[in-house]
């Protein structure tokens, strides 16, 4: 990307200066009606960026265009450019601008009557050669302007005109200001399930599969681009003239996504990285057969963590062969990927996030565990503790590295243990770069000089008929008490953690306060004007695997069971469930039994026992409703609602739904108070851990201070008798 412009006169490139205009831009949305929450500003606030930075970009080219004696045609023709319609401080503005953006028949700047910009982008057709318009017309095929207030739109339009996609410095600092960002988004929402993988680990796993200048690249579920940016990263060290600098522009980096908010998100986060034109997919990564997958459409490395659970529709597992169709994404994507690595003239190679499931279920599973050590050269399989995907899951992860120079003959396996004696990562603990120092010297060395690394032997797994690679450490051994200097300066650690919480948890319980110091402004909203009951019927079928739930009494929420095969389910009329929806027991409400369906059981399924629930989030917020159903009163308004014999009390949905709950009436209230709420609860599931440390390792300071008396030399303690 071309950089020479020369800044405007007075303009500032500093962090500070570009953080500060950003927040402002914030600032402005959160006035706005019509968007709620970052889940909403994000998306808003990428758009405007994404058109300014085509504006900057494209009169970078025209110039280049002009001094060179050549014709350009520019992506976005007048009056739609950004320098048409934005540029100007004291442009169209109020209602005169929403109706330019969104109506399909509008007043545009130039006064004359045509399409609105939102409808004209989404029309934009490829010239020859040039896809930027197809980027442009994806992008905006998925996108909405959500502002209401036309002042506030410019207010913001004109904060984001001081920033100069011209200059690098200012591209580089917003590129990790927009990340920050993604990443406070992630947390707000959980992006719908998906789960971002940590930039330490994204890293990680670049560094181990080591793309090089030449090969493709490709992440099949690419989400905001981490992967892709950071390949981008680690190949442009590669370059070294102006052609490999234009093959990784336009012959390395490929990925798709399907949902229209991370794809917006991708295309403005690899924009900011400096990738010109994005080749991103926006259609369904599995639409194509896996048996019409040639040599012309393999790459040479694949980098992904697909998603899990979900559900395709079934011309989706039509796609795959009879005895491959499964219910599980990850599994179809798994089989996707090694489907596309390139066989020759070098193997393609793949590293790819899967859940714990993945390596010991049976059916589909293991007819692809057994395909990859026999096809395939399975590298090495990292194994992550829990937490490594917090604020998202919880749940237990491995990243698998393979290729196809197969057969395997070993693997090796490594353990990632999280430092300071803790069992796992949280989200105020996270995993950070330099914890994977260790596994990436062991993978790239093919050693296991390490008590949490190992070889596995591929014969000895298929040897057994279920094909498992849920192996554990045979070096797991109880370790040897430190010496009491270690106990004590790891208790200190751990106290001064102690410490930090504790300041964290009284801004948490401030924040509360103040919550509840405006609760006589709150109002009753009756259950059934938030909760819609949905019956998604599926006929079970032998041979699909399906996903079970685990409803917990007394409040404490809902868990993924299992998953089995269709022949294991008695009842074969069941119904789909979906994260974020409320589920309870008709039988055993009374007792508890109910609570909100976590990410990683989306589209389990449930029996007519069952009951699910759409929670409306423009009346409660769903996150808000998870501390509601853990209350002792919403117990009570279960056990109220199922009259009748003590073994026969079902819950009677009218009684049940007719009752009131006391809330903020403003979703941001509403999210201020859920907000708070996370916090505290985060904040006491670390204390808890750390005080169970302490508590557990405190006594060994003397423990281990006489064990070493008592293995010192004779008489230490006084002469024999």
């Amino acid at each position: 990307m071309a950089r020479t412009q020369k800044k405007p006169e007075g303009s500032n490139t500093t962090a500070q200066a570009l953080g500060s205009l950003i927040k402002s831009c914030r600032d402005i949305m959160r006035k706005d009606k019509g968007l709620n929450g970052d889940v909403d500003r994000l998306p808003m606030l990428t758009w405007v960026l994404f058109l300014k930075f085509l504006d900057d970009l494209e009169q970078v080219r025209e110039t280049e265009a002009q001094l060179g004696d050549k014709r350009y045609r520019p992506a976005i023709e007048a009056p739609y450019r950004w320098r048409d319609w934005a540029a100007q401080p004291d442009g169209i503005t109020g209602d005169a601008l929403i109706a330019f953006i969104n109506q399909d028949d509008a007043i545009r700047p130039d006064g004359t009557r045509g399409p609105g910009l939102f409808p004209a982008l989404r029309s934009l057709a490829a010239g020859q050669g040039d896809d930027r318009r197809d980027v442009i017309r994806a992008v905006f095929t998925g996108t909405a302007n959500r502002m209401l207030n036309g002042y506030l739109l410019r207010d913001m339009v004109n904060k984001v005109n001081g920033i100069h996609f011209t200059s690098s410095e200012e591209i580089s600092t917003l590129g990790h200001l927009y990340e920050s960002m993604l990443r406070e988004m992630r947390d707000a929402a959980g992006d719908s399930g998906e789960f971002y993988t940590p930039r330490p680990l994204v890293k990680f796993m670049v560094d181990v599969v080591d793309p090089r200048l030449g090969e493709t690249v490709l992440d099949p579920a690419c989400g905001t681009g981490g992967f892709l940016t950071e390949s981008f990263e680690h190949l442009k060290k590669q370059c070294r003239t102006a052609e490999d600098h234009q093959r990784l522009q336009r012959e390395t980096l490929f990925g798709v996504e399907a949902k229209p908010l991370p794809y917006l998100l991708c295309q403005m986060n690899l924009l900011l990285h400096g990738l010109e034109s994005p080749q991103i997919d926006p259609l369904n990564a599995l639409r194509h057969k896996l048996g019409e997958i040639g040599d012309r459409d393999r790459v040479d490395v694949i980098l992904t963590n697909p998603p899990f659970g979900g559900e395709e529709q079934r011309g989706i597992l039509g796609n795959f062969p009879a005895g491959r169709q499964t219910a599980e994404t990850a599994l179809l994507f798994l089989q996707l990927i090694m489907r596309k690595l390139r066989r020759q003239p070098k193997p393609g190679r793949a590293a790819v996030v899967v859940p714990n499931t993945t390596l010991f279920y049976p059916g589909v599973a293991t007819i692809i565990r057994r395909e990859l050590l026999r096809e395939f050269r399975l590298d090495s399989v990292v194994r992550l503790p829990k937490g490594v995907f917090l604020p998202y899951t919880d749940i237990e992860t491995n990243i698998v590295f393979f290729d196809r120079s197969g057969p395997t003959t070993e693997t090796l396996f490594y353990r990632l243990v999280p430092p300071d004696g803790r069992k796992q990562y949280s989200k105020t603990q996270p995993l950070r770069i330099d914890e994977l120092a260790e596994c990436l010297r062991l993978i790239n060395s093919q050693k296991a000089d390490s008590p949490n690394a190992w070889f596995v032997q591929a014969a000895d797994v298929l040897a057994d008929a279920r094909v498992n690679l849920d192996i554990h450490n045979p070096k797991a051994v109880i370790a040897t008490s430190d010496s009491p200097s270690e106990v004590l300066s790891e208790l200190r650690i751990v106290l001064s953690r102690l410490e930090g919480a504790v300041q964290l948890a009284h801004t948490a319980i401030e924040a509360l306060e103040k919550c509840l110091a405006r609760q006589s402004e709150w109002g009753a909203v009756t259950l059934a004007s938030v909760l819609k009951r949905r019956r998604e019927v599926v006929q079970v079928e032998e041979g699909t695997l399906y996903k079970r739930l685990r409803i917990q009494v007394k409040g404490r929420g809902v868990l993924l069971r299992d998953e089995v095969d269709g022949s294991g389910i008695g009842t074969k009329r069941q119904f789909r469930v979906r994260s974020g929806q409320f589920v309870l027991s008709k039988i055993d409400a009374r007792n508890g039994a109910f609570g909100v369906v976590p990410d990683e059981a989306d589209g389990a399924v449930i029996t007519g026992n069952f009951w699910a629930y759409d929670v409306d989030a423009e009346r409660l917020l769903p996150s808000l409703i998870h501390y509601l159903t853990r209350s002792d009163a919403f117990i009570h308004f279960c056990t109220v609602s199922s009259p009748g014999a003590t073994n026969r009390r079902y819950l009677q949905e009218d009684l049940f739904l007719a009752q009131q709950v006391l809330v903020p009436v403003s979703p941001p209230e509403q999210e201020t108070l859920s907000s708070a709420l996370d916090a505290i609860e985060a904040i006491s599931r670390g204390m808890e851990g750390d005080l169970t440390l302490v508590a557990k390792r405190a006594p060994e300071v003397l423990q281990s201070a006489l064990h070493r008396v008592f293995e010192g030399p004779p008489g230490a303690l006084g002469k024999d008798p």
